[in-house]
Parts: structure tokens; C-alpha cells; sequence
């Protein structure tokens, strides 16, 4: 043996470039090491001849180093490592040392003198290189491209089963020019392959763990190449790929690979076995779960207690706890007692169904089998007691749980929480709250997230994002919960600014958005109707790396079908696959609904179909969608055939498929095939109000009340329902969509009669339809036949509705007197009763009754709300009281009220109207100085009344203001802008407005339309203008008088008198009457275009159908009036204007007709309208008089003097009424009129 000793005794300093020369007289190979101080770094190292030199140089940092000893460490050909240091010989049977041989690969700079190293310690028997040396001599060798080399390394980890880690294969992946990080592994084996990289089957295992995390599918790919080269994948990678299958919900695959398991030969274990019940039974397969619970059994593979517990877990959470117990019991039976875990699902499971019984069974069985309840289980069963009902005993386990020593957690005051606020018992849970943390418990993200949800469900979002920003203060960090929940409230409200912020602000939170974060934004534009914004949303979410699941498609899809973009809504149904996502069952069932509400039933049976193919199977829910669709849409003997494929494909019918069938039988009047149908649903399901709903009316309407009746009492006898006020009320209102008025109330009076319901709300829909219908006095006499006669007690709501009626129908002294009777009767008036009556007075500007009203209501002790004072500032603006209203809101300000936009919108309509618009801005900006935020009805009256004011520029900045602040605009936003717009004679941008008013869903009008055309025609823009006619019709928009009158209009001001004369006509084939406007249109087109005689002959039909003309029909007649041998005397012109009225009577009444104006108006009125033309005074007075004298069918002596004593009677009247008005508003078309004749009177005077 030879050994080289270099030692020290004194303190040595070594410099850069000193060297050593030592004469070796053997061939072992020496390791030089340094006890003294830190590593010293040494460059070539290797075995020499005999009698060679070894040169050790020393490179790096100069240390210098108190007793700094050398020491050659030499290994002998048995593996022996002799030390020798200071003299001393020591010999170890450890192998040379992990970190030493790290050390040294480092220190080389060569990688040839690296790699030799590497080889030879590899070659000894005792020692194993590690993964990060491997790595390492991989990574120099990378750097060299030596790809030979880099397999011998890949080769030696694989035979020395070398842990092969993520960085092994990233190197290997570089060095062959891969991109793309591990997920590229299926397409990277195969260049492996071709420059020798052979993986064994521990490779493959090792690899397809290393993928699973995030790349399930690639790790699958790699599964199936393992398996085409005949290798067999281990039992725990069989296990891992069903785990991650199983959190991807992919159960089919699941099977696929428990099946190719076997038939390679692995026979599974309760561990394998376990993942597929779990995986299953998350899929709700439940089925399918329990079949391998029992194959368990079959090949003598007996389930553990965990497999019992994941069995009984699936079965709870898909709603079987029947079957769980059983099984339990089963196991209690077995050599397998429950555990902990056991009990603690159970009662967990049956405690969230509020079935506390149970629970405290299985707590007791619990203790009997030794386990001691913890905190987890006294938890659980504080949320059981929440559950049903019991906050009171929940709160009191907290104290039962510290006097056992149990200190409540967290989680506790987080569920004790939960239970007060779903208990509506706010104030409790916020001082538990504030007394968590002096409990030694801190409260956390989540615990502030059921406040923000509970405010968000109780429609209070000022409050829910007051607590987000409260835990932000108190230095919580915002979870992704948190923001969730609160995107959630502002979702359900539209606040799409505050959404945003939210949105835009997580990451200050180190926080990334999940899909809940973009389903909750995508929400939040729908609301606001931004479809679009959503759709886009989309498009972000995924260049972020943020990978939608297949809800947000859904409610994308359900989104764009609501807002009637249906082939967007089918394009999102096509990008599942390119997402890589499969349609789920609620995927179908929304397109099955969206095709039943359009009525293509042979699309929804294609669909329903295809279903099965792709291996998602129909549930209930999707044969009643498609029941629904062939019910709607006249197929119900299609619906009975679908109806019996139901239990073939293992979905069971509920109330709701009975419910459609009876729905779809009724209508096709089948009332015989609904009754045996009803019936057979009896004998499996118990009816509920809907089928009574869906049922009934159908039977009244075709008169079958007796029917209806037999039905409706057995459904009352039963014991387990209960039926009230509601319930009657909605059986009525049901029925009264069906059948006529007077057979509802048949309907009503016998079960009243039969004392099958006493209720008064079997007689309020009555009346809510005959008020509806303008019908008031009907509608009282049902209310005294019911209460007078029928012995029904009218409540208050019966009252208030009878009253609400009657005002609206201008009945306001019997509704005065109804009130009376109310109070005489002892039914004390509320709120509603007295704003009702207030409202009437303030509509009728009846300011005294007003005030004495609101006097009586408050001195019987009937507190005004906000909606009274609201009534009474508005009904001070419209009696011009604009002042008072101001004073009584100031007033009521410098107290406890608290306003609303219905208190300010008046307020600022008023000081519009007045002009003073500085003042309207400052009360608007005071309703935000009070938190009262402003809808779309306030930004309406602000838009409206600026923009008719001429300050169109700022109602446009309005209009975005809205918007931006989330305030959706509704049809009436747009209405009023583009009606501004079109005033200003801005069309363009009203065209623009009028364009996004339809893209956002909602559906323009007939008074939008109106605008838009009478802009777009006095922008002399026709051919737009008849396009959008005509787009009206298509849309099923009736087009109104004022429609045609401004095509009429415009048309003949273009000089395209031919297609006006058509619109004239068009309407009249329509049913509307034509207007004055409507035949000053006319004239003014033949006027301008030079027909004279045709403008005449449209005035001429005017007269003769009796349509009055006014001012502008005169001024727009021709200049000259054809002249006649009767014009040219006063008289002349009496008897053109009589001749309008005689072409339309018959000759025998020409003489009573002439002698009854002659005596009635000409005569009495000459000394009053001296210089009036006769001429114009007959023609104004024909066609007055034509209403009265024409409808008679016959005028003899004894009728006219009959007539003519009616007038007479009231002469003085008569003749100044025809003065003042003649005087007042005829002047400028007479003396027009005089003009065109050419005629003068005796002072001169036109």
C-alpha cells in the first residue's frame, strides 16, 4: 500500500500559481482533500504511471489558513478508503462522501477531466451518484452538445435507479431543441428515441408523475406509449393517473384504465378500487360506484374503512342518505367498525340536511365506540342546529364546548356566523364578529366573505362592499373569495364600475382571478347588457393562461340565447371543443330551451339525440326541457312517446314532466286525456299547486266548473297540504289567463258557496283584472256581491286594490266614498291606502284636499313614508308649487328622511321645465352627497330635459356618465336622445344611438322609430327613412298615425308626392284615420310641387269626411283660388262653403239645412262679424254644424224645429262662441283665405 502524506505544523500561506510535484510510485488513483479550512479548489486529477508526477495547482481565491493539512485520501482495489493525516493511518468502509464527489465535479473546469471523474466514482461498488450530480454532469455536457455522453449519464441513472427529476428532462429537452417545458414530453420521446435515449419502465412511471400535476393529457399520451412498447406501468401509476382523472371529473377514462389494468395483468388493490368509487361517486354515478364496491368483494379484495367512508360519502352528497345508513349498518356488521372519519362524514352529511335526530344518533353510536367529540364534531353539530332551525341551542354549545375544555376554532364562530345571518339575526353575527379575536380567534378573509355575501343575497350592496373594504383596514388580505363574493354583489346589481375596480385591483392583493372572479365579471356585463363586453372577457381569460371551465361557457352560452343572439349562443357551443372542454348535461339543457322557445322541435330532437353520443346521457331536467319545447309548440303526442322513453334511459319522471304533458294536453283542449293522465300521476306523485294551476284552467274555460271543482276539493282534503291566501290567489290569476271573466267567477262563487275557501283572495284577482280593464264599476259590484252577499270579509290589500281601481278609471268620489266604508267597517288604512288617495289629489291639483288628507293620515297614527312625501313634492311641481316642493324637501332633509330618485326626479323635472338647469345639477349632485344613487329614470329626466334646453352636448356626456357608472340605459334613454339628437338636426349621431339601442337586446319601439324616421326625413335622408319603415314592419312594429304623417310629410316636401299619396293610402288599408296633419301633409306635397287642383281635392275630402282644418291647412293651400261667377259677392262665397257640406247629405234636407245656419249663425252673428266674409264664416260653421246635422237620418219639419229650438235656447252662447273663436284663432286663416279670393270688405280690410 502507498500512501502520500502532505502535512503541516506551521501556518502555511498559499498563493495563486503555487505548485506541488509529488512522485507516486503506483497506480491507485489519490483524492486531495483539505481539513484545515474551506475547500480548496483543485484542477486535474488523475491516475498517472509509476513514478509520474502529480501536479496539484491551485486556482480561485487565495486563502490564507491556520494549520492547513493536506491529506490524500487513496482507494485501494478492495474499495477500502485510507486516510492518512498528521501521521495518523485510518481506514473506514464508507465510501467516499456524496457532498465530496459535488464538490469536486464543480471545482473542474474541464469537462473531459469532469466526466472521467464522473465515470470512475460511478464505477464504484458502494457508492451511488446523486440526482443533482447527474443533472449537473448532464447540464456541462448540454453546454458541450455532447448528446452520446449525456445518454450514458441518462443510461447510468436509469440502471442505478437514479431518481430522475423534472430538471433531468428539461436539460435533455434543451439539448435537443425543445420548447415548451415539460408538457412537451409525448413529442420530445420520440426525438429521445431516435439519439438513444431509451426509457425503461421506471423512467416511464417516473415521468408520468412528474406530468400529472398539470398535464394530465400528455401524461396519458405517455401512459399509451409505454404501453405500445410492452412495458407495464406500475400500480402507483395507475393510481396516480386515476386521481387526477378523478379531479377532472373524466370517470369514463377512469374505467378505461382499471379495465387495461387487468388485462395487462395488475390486479387492483382497495387503494385502486377506492379512487374509483370516489371519482364515481363525485360524478354522481352513483350506480356504477356501488358496482365496484361490490366487484370488491367478488375478487376477494374486501373494502378497508376508508372505502366504506368514500361510499357513504357519495352516497350522502348525491342525496341517498337512505342508503348510506344502510350501508353504514352494513359495516358496523363487518369486521370493519367505523372510525372517526366515518362519523364525522355522516354527521356532517345529514347535518347539512338539517336532520339533527341522526346527527345525535350517530354522535352517540360515536362515543360508544371510544372516540371522544372534538372540535370538529361539536362544529358539525352546531351547523345542524343551524340547519334546523335552532340558533339558540347552537349558540349555547359554545359554552358546553369550553366548559369540556374544547375551545371553539375558527371554523366554529365561522359556521355559528353563517347560522345567525341565515337566521336574519345580523347583529348577533357582527358582535360575535367584533368578539372573535378577544376569544383568542382571528377572523380571516372568509369569515368577512359571509357578511359581503349576505348583504350582496339581501340586496344591500353599499354595505357588502363597505365590509370588503373594512377588511382591507383591519390588514386582512383580500381572498380570492372575498373579491369573488363581492363581484358576485355587484354582478346581481350591474355596478360594472365598481366590479371593475374590483377586477383591476387584485393584483395589488397578489392575487390572480380564477374563472369564478371572470364568471362573476361576465355576470355583471349581461346585467348591464353588455354581451359583447362578456364575450370579450372571454377571449382575456384565456391569453391570461386562466383556462375556463365549462360553467362559464354555460352561462355564456344561456347569456347570448337570453338576449336573443342565438347564433352567437350556438358559435360559444362550437368553441367548446377547440377549449378542449365536453358540453355537459346543462350545456344541452339550455340549448333544448333556447330551441323550445323558437319552436324548432326537429333541431331539439337532433340535439337530444347527440347527446348520447357524446356520452353525456339526458337527466330529468333535459326530458322536460324537450317536453316543454314539444308541448309548447303542438306536439304532444311526440311528448307522450318521448315521456314513456324516460325510465328506458334511467330518469325517472318528476312533478314537473307530469306538469308539462297535462300543460301541452290542456291546450290542445284534451281535457278527458289531461283527467286519466292526472290520475295516473297519483299513483306515483302527490299533485302540487302547479298542476292544480296548469290543470284547472283549462277545465274552466271549456266549462267544466264542476269538474274543477270536485278536483280542487279532494287536492284541499289532503293532509299534508296546506292551502293559503297565495295559493288561492294564484289558482285565480291562473285561471283568469284562460277562461272568460264570468266563468272565473262562477268558479269563485261556488267554492265560496261550498266553503271550500273563504279566503278573500279568491275574490282579489277578480277584481285586479276588471280594474285592470278599465272596468271599476264592475269590478265593485263583485267586491259588494262577495262581501255583502257571500259573507266574505274583505281585507285591507282587497280594499287598496277596489280603490286603486276606481281612481284609476276617474272614479274618485266612490272611491272616497269606498274609503269611508273601510274605515266604518273597522279595516284600518295604511300607507298604500293613504298614497293612493294623495296621489289621486295631487294628479287633480287639489292641493287643500291634499294637505287635509295627509293631516288625518297622520293624526291617526299613520306615519308617512318616503313614498308619501315623494307624492306630495311631485304633486307640488305640477300644480307650478315648484318653490314649496323645494321647501317641503329641505324641510324633510334637515330630519330622519331618507330620499329616493323618486324624490329628486320631480325636483329636477321641475327645475328643467323652469329653466333652471344650474339648480337641477346642484340638487342632483346632493342626491349623490346622500348616497342616493341615481337610475336610469333620473339620468332620463336630466338627458331630456338639457337636451330639449339645446345643451345637447352635455346630455351625450349624461348619457356616458351613465353607463360608465353601471347604470344600464333603458328604451326610453335612448328614445329621448335620439329625439334630442334628431331636434338639433344631428341625425348621425341619432342614427349611431338608435343602432347600439338594438345591439344591446333591447327592443326599439314604435316611438323610437317615429323619432328616427322624422329626423332622418327632415335630413331630406328618404331612402334610410323607408328602410327603417320597413324594418319596423318586419320586427311586428305597428307603425301609428304619427308614423305615416311624417313619411306623408317629408315624402311630398321631396317632391315625391306619388309615394306620399301611397303612404295615405296605406294607412287607411291599416285602420287608422287620417288627421288634420295627415291631409296638411298631402297639401303641402301637391301644393309644392305644383298641383293645385289635386291640393283642393284632398282639402275638399278633408271637409267632406269632417276632419276640421286648422291654421296651417289654409296657410298651406295654393295662392290662387280658382275664381267663379259666385266669388265675387259675399253671398258667393256661403254657398262654396255650403257646397262641402251638401255633397255629403241628401237634396231633400238642403232646405231645412240651409234655413237652420241661415237662422242659427249668418243672421244673429252679422252685427258681430260684420266684417267677417261670409264666405269663410260657412265654411268654418258647415263643417262644425256637419257633426250635429249629418248623423240624423232624416230632417222633416218637425225635426228641424226640434233642432232649431235646441239652439235657440242657448243663442247667446252659441253666437259668442262662434265670435271667439272665429276671432281668436281663425283671423290669420280668413284673411289668407279673403286673400286667395281676391275680396275686400267694405272698410278695405282683407
Amino acid at each position: 500500500m502507498t500512501v502520500l502524506l502532505l502535512c503541516s505544523s506551521t501556518t502555511t500561506c498559499c498563493n495563486n500559481g503555487m505548485s506541488f510535484c509529488y512522485t507516486l510510485t503506483d497506480t491507485n488513483f489519490y483524492v486531495l482533500t483539505n481539513h484545515g479550512g474551506p475547500t480548496t479548489n483543485f484542477v486535474k486529477i488523475k491516475t498517472l504511471s509509476n513514478g509520474s508526477l502529480l501536479n496539484l495547482k491551485k486556482h480561485g481565491t487565495t486563502r490564507v489558513g491556520h494549520r492547513a493539512f493536506r491529506t490524500i485520501t487513496r482507494c485501494n482495489h478492495d474499495n477500502d478508503l485510507v486516510v492518512v493525516n498528521n501521521g495518523k493511518r485510518k481506514k473506514n468502509k464508507t465510501s467516499v462522501s456524496e457532498e465530496e464527489v459535488m464538490t469536486i465535479l464543480k471545482s473542474i473546469s474541464d469537462p473531459n477531466s469532469a466526466f472521467s471523474y464522473f465515470k470512475i466514482v460511478s464505477q464504484l461498488t458502494n457508492f451511488v451518484h446523486t440526482t443533482d450530480a447527474c443533472n449537473y454532469m448532464l447540464e456541462i455536457l448540454r453546454e458541450q452538445r455532447r448528446i452520446e455522453d449525456m445518454v450514458f449519464v441518462f443510461d447510468l441513472m436509469q440502471k442505478k435507479v437514479i431518481y430522475r427529476n423534472l430538471t433531468t428532462y428539461m436539460t435533455i429537452f434543451k439539448a435537443l431543441s425543445i420548447k415548451g417545458g415539460i408538457g412537451r414530453a409525448p413529442f420530445a420521446l420520440r426525438k429521445m428515441t431516435e439519439v438513444g435515449f431509451i426509457l425503461n419502465a421506471y423512467s416511464y412511471n417516473g415521468l408520468i408523475h412528474l406530468l400529472l400535476p398539470g398535464f394530465c393529457n400528455e401524461a396519458l399520451k405517455v401512459y399509451k406509449r409505454m404501453i405500445s412498447e410492452g412495458m407495464k406501468p406500475s400500480m402507483k401509476t395507475y393510481s396516480a393517473l386515476m386521481v387526477a382523472l378523478g379531479r377532472r371529473g373524466d370517470t369514463r377514462k377512469i374505467m378505461n384504465l382499471l379495465e387495461e389494468m387487468k388485462s395487462i395483468g395488475l390486479r387492483p388493490n382497495i387503494y385502486t378500487y377506492t379512487i374509483c368509487i370516489r371519482a364515481l361517486g363525485r360524478a354522481r354515478r352513483i350506480d356504477d360506484a356501488w358496482g365496484i364496491f361490490k366487484e370488491m368483494d367478488d375478487e376477494g379484495c374486501g373494502p378497508d374503512v376508508i372505502t366504506y367512508t368514500v361510499l357513504i360519502d357519495a352516497l350522502c352528497a348525491a342525496g341517498k342518505l337512505d342508503k348510506a345508513k344502510e350501508l353504514y349498518v352494513k359495516m358496523r356488521a363487518s369486521s370493519h367498525s367505523p372510525d372517526r372519519v366515518t362519523y364525522i362524514t355522516l354527521m356532517d352529511k345529514f347535518g347539512k340536511v338539517g336532520d339533527l335526530e341522526t346527527v345525535k344518533r350517530f354522535w352517540n353510536e360515536m362515543e360508544v365506540d371510544g372516540y371522544a367529540p372534538d372540535v370538529v364534531t361539536y362544529t358539525i353539530l352546531i351547523e345542524a342546529l343551524c340547519k334546523s332551525g335552532d340558533v339558540d341551542r347552537a349558540f349555547d354549545m359554545l359554552d358546553v364546548m369550553t366548559t369540556k375544555g374544547i375551545f371553539p376554532n375558527l371554523h366554529t364562530y365561522n359556521t355559528m356566523i353563517c347560522g345567525l345571518l341565515k337566521a336574519r339575526r345580523l347583529d348577533e353575527a357582527l358582535e360575535l364578529l367584533e368578539n372573535m379575536e378577544s376569544l383568542g380567534v382571528k377572523p380571516t378573509a372568509f369569515s368577512y366573505v359571509l357578511f359581503i355575501d349576505y348583504y350582496g343575497k339581501s340586496g344591500d350592496p353599499a354595505k357588502a362592499i363597505d365590509t370588503f373594504e373594512t377588511m382591507k383596514k383591519r390588514g386582512i388580505m383580500p381572498s380570492i373569495a372575498a373579491c369573488n363574493a363581492s363581484l358576485y354583489t355587484l354582478a346581481e346589481t350591474g355596478r360594472i364600475s365598481e366590479a371593475e375596480d374590483i377586477f383591476n385591483d387584485l393584483h395589488k392583493c397578489g392575487l390572480s382571478p380564477d374563472s369564478v372572479t371572470y364568471n362573476m365579471l361576465m355576470k355583471c356585463y349581461s346585467k348591464a347588457g353588455q354581451i359583447d363586453k362578456a364575450t370579450q372577457l372571454l377571449s382575456e381569460m384565456i391569453s391570461k393562461g386562466c383556462e375556463p371551465d365549462v360553467m362559464i361557457i354555460n352561462s355564456l352560452i344561456n347569456t347570448l340565447y337570453k338576449a336573443g343572439r342565438v347564433d352567437a349562443a350556438w358559435k360559444m357551443f362550437g368553441r367548446l371543443k377547440n377549449l378542449k372542454l365536453a358540453p355537459t348535461v346543462v350545456t344541452y339543457n339550455i340549448l333544448l330551451t333556447g330551441l323550445g322557445k323558437e319552436g324548432k322541435i326537429l333541431k331539439a330532437l337532433e340535439l337530444f339525440g347527440s347527446m348520447t353520443e357524446s356520452g353525456c346521457p339526458p337527466n330529468t331536467i333535459t326530458f322536460n326541457s324537450l317536453l316543454d319545447c314539444l308541448s309548447k309548440n303542438d306536439a304532444v303526442d311526440l311528448a307522450l312517446k318521448m315521456f314513456c322513453r324516460m325510465t328506458m334511459m334511467n330518469c325517472n319522471p318528476d312533478v314537473l314532466t307530469y306538469n308539462t304533458i297535462i300543460y301541452g294536453l290542456i291546450r290542445e283542449g284534451r281535457i278527458d286525456y289531461a283527467f286519466w293522465f292526472f290520475h295516473q300521476m297519483k299513483k306515483f306523485l302527490s299533485p302540487d299547486y302547479v298542476t292544480l294551476c296548469t290543470l284547472i284552467p283549462g277545465v274552466v274555460r271549456h266549462g267544466r266548473v264542476e269538474d274543477a271543482i270536485k278536483v280542487v276539493m279532494e287536492f284541499v282534503h289532503q293532509a299534508c297540504l296546506q292551502t293559503n291566501s297565495q295559493f288561492w290567489g294564484e289558482l285565480m290569476e291562473c285561471i283568469l289567463t284562460e277562461a272568460e271573466i264570468e266563468e272565473a267567477i262562477s268558479f269563485a262563487e261556488i267554492l265560496v258557496c261550498n266553503s271550500v275557501c273563504q279566503d278573500d283572495h279568491v275574490m282579489l284577482p277578480l277584481i285586479k283584472v276588471l280594474c285592470k280593464r278599465k272596468k271599476a264599476l264592475d269590478a265593485q259590484n263583485v267586491f259588494d256581491k262577495f262581501t255583502k252577499n257571500l259573507g266574505i270579509h274583505p281585507t285591507l290589500e282587497s280594499y287598496n286594490c277596489l280603490m286603486d281601481g276606481l281612481l284609476g278609471s276617474n272614479f274618485t268620489e266612490k272611491a272616497l266614498e269606498l274609503f269611508e266604508d273601510m274605515k266604518s267597517a273597522g279595516t284600518h288604512p295604511n300607507n298604500f291606502t293613504y298614497n293612493l288617495l294623495l296621489d289621486a289629489h295631487g294628479k287633480s291639483k287639489r292641493i287643500n284636499k291634499l294637505y287635509d288628507l295627509y293631516s288625518e293620515m297622520r293624526s291617526r297614527g299613520c306615519e308617512p313614508n318616503a313614498i308619501t312625501h315623494n307624492i306630495i313634492i311631485s304633486a307640488l311641481v305640477k300644480s307650478n308649487n315648484l318653490n314649496k316642493a323645494l321647501d317641503l324637501y329641505y324641510e324633510l332633509m334637515s330630519g330622519d328622511f331618507s330620499p329616493t330618485p323618486c324624490t329628486y326626479g320631480p325636483l329636477i323635472d321641475g327645475l328643467l321645465k323652469a329653466g333652471r338647469s344650474e339648480q337641477a345639477m346642484k340638487i342632483f349632485e346632493e342626491m349623490l352627497d346622500y348616497g342616493c344613487g341615481p337610475n336610469s329614470v333620473i339620468y332620463n329626466i336630466l338627458i331630456n330635459g338639457f337636451g330639449k334646453s339645446g345643451e345637447i352636448d352635455f346630455a351625450c356626456e349624461l348619457f356616458k356618465k351613465m353607463v360608465k357608472e353601471g347604470i344600464r340605459p333603458d328604451l326610453k334613454s335612448y328614445t329621448i336622445l335620439v329625439e334630442c339628437l334628431c331636434i338639433t338636426g344631428r341625425i348621425d349621431e341619432a342614427v349611431q344611438y338608435f343602432e347600439e339601442l338594438k345591439l344591446t337586446g333591447l327592443d326599439p319601439d314604435t316611438v323610437s322609430y317615429n323619432f328616427i324616421i322624422n329626423g332622418l326625413g327632415k335630413s331630406r335622408r328618404l331612402d334610410e327613412a323607408l328602410s327603417l319603415f320597413s324594418e319596423m314592419k318586419n320586427r311586428g312594429i305597428s307603425p301609428d298615425l304619427y308614423t305615416y304623417n311624417a313619411l306623408i310629410l317629408h315624402l311630398g316636401i321631396a317632391g315625391k308626392v306619388d309615394v306620399a299619396v301611397k303612404m295615405y293610402e296605406e294607412l287607411q288599408l291599416v285602420g287608422l284615420e287620417p288627421s288634420v296633419f295627415t291631409y296638411n301633409a298631402l297639401i303641402r306635397g301637391h301644393s309644392l310641387s305644383g298641383n293645385k287642383d289635386q291640393a283642393f281635392s284632398v282639402f275638399k275630402k278633408m271637409m267632406v269626411v269632417g276632419c276640421s282644418p286648422n291654421t296651417e291647412t289654409f296657410a298651406q293651400l295654393p295662392n290662387k283660388y280658382p275664381r267663379a261667377g259666385l266669388v265675387h259677392n259675399p253671398f258667393g262665397a256661403v254657398f262654396i262653403g255650403l257646397f262641402f257640406i251638401f255633397t255629403s247629405i241628401r237634396l231633400n234636407q238642403f232646405y231645412y239645412i240651409f234655413r237652420f245656419l241661415f237662422l242659427v249663425f249668418i243672421n244673429p252673428c252679422h252685427h258681430l262679424l260684420a266684417d267677417v266674409p261670409k264666405g269663410y264664416l260657412a265654411l268654418y260653421v258647415g263643417e262644425e254644424m256637419k257633426r250635429f246635422v249629418i248623423p240624423m237620418p232624416y230632417l222633416n219639419q218637425a225635426s228641424f224645429q226640434d233642432l232649431l229650438s235646441k239652439w235657440r235656447k242657448n243663442l247667446d252662447m252659441i253666437i259668442q262662441w262662434v265670435a271667439s273663436q272665429f276671432l281668436a284663432q281663425k283671423m290669420f286663416s280668413c284673411t289668407l283665405l279673403l286673400a286667395s279670393m281676391g275680396y275686400k270688405s267694405k272698410t278695405g280690410r282683407y
